[in-house]
């Protein structure tokens, strides 16, 4: 397990603990505006992960929706 992998929990149990469905949102959004930047400079691990962070924090999202 990797740092971000570590910080991401971090982020996402205190999202839990706060229950504010505009974070969350607010939050999957970021991690996309940071993925471009590394994928453009070829850091593709750390970019693919900040995708699949956000497609969790959208689907977390949606489930409080539902």
């Amino acid at each position: 397990m990797k740092i971000q992998d570590l910080v991401f929990m971090g982020v996402l149990l205190a999202l839990m603990l706060i229950k504010k469905r505009k974070l969350f949102i607010l939050t999957g959004l970021l991690f996309l505006v940071l993925a471009i930047p590394l994928f453009y400079f070829h850091v593709f691990f750390t970019a693919e992960r900040l995708t699949w962070y956000a497609g969790g924090m959208l689907l977390i999202v949606t489930l409080y929706l539902l």
